[in-house]
């Protein structure tokens, strides 16, 4: 019995230690001298301290930020570790009524846009963790980012431009933005001079 015993726990072995320690370190090891950044999470770093993820949307409400794509995940928007859509089909009672709900509050927070919301700004993705938004969401957000921030609408929209990524390949998607980048982008601005005050001694 033993003889033929040994040879499985000698394969066992093998495998093991091929399978789970040689292959996962060499696979690390690529990635980390190949792609660095993906490899650790593609983290955004601002003053010393993780702002977030590059591929993980997270939740903004101030007026003075880009908003993002909204997120199905539980229990919070945005979950990492629970990702997925709300399968809510096109039909659904429910998904009418959330999607009338995001777009009042689009427009309580700009009564003078007056342009069609676009789709990305009142639906989930399949992931719950889009970090973008389409090229429309941003541009349809600049005039009311740009009057919070007391900023030339022209120099929001500047920003938007500078941050809108093309299709993949050339031609796999949409142009986007990632809205984290955007809003960093956004906060770094030096602050706009006070108008009609002097300014303190």
């Amino acid at each position: 019995m033993l003889s033929h015993l040994r040879p499985a726990l000698v394969l066992f072995a093998l495998l093991s230690a091929l399978t789970g320690i040689a292959y996962p370190l060499l696979v690390t090891g690529v990635a980390q001298l190949a792609f660095p950044w993906q490899a650790n999470g593609s983290l955004i770093e601002r003053e010393g301290r993780i702002a977030g993820s590059a591929l993980i949307g997270q939740a903004f409400a101030d007026p003075k930020h880009f908003w993002s794509r909204p997120s199905a995940t539980g229990p919070v928007p945005y979950n990492a570790a629970n990702s997925g859509g709300s399968n809510l089909g096109p039909g659904n009672p429910a998904l009418h009524e959330a999607v009338t709900q995001r777009i009042a509050v689009l427009r309580a927070a700009d009564p003078g846009n007056t342009l069609p919301v676009p789709a990305d700004l009142v639906t989930a993705s399949a992931s719950g963790l889009d970090p973008h938004i389409s090229r429309a969401a941003a541009d349809y957000q600049a005039a009311r980012v740009a009057r919070a921030r007391g900023l030339p609408e022209a120099r929001v929209r500047e920003l938007i431009e500078a941050h809108t990524e093309g299709a993949r390949l050339g031609f796999l998607g949409e142009p986007r933005v990632n809205v984290l980048a955007l809003n960093l982008a956004l906060d770094a601005l030096p602050p706009p001079p006070l108008v009609g005050r002097s300014a303190p001694p």
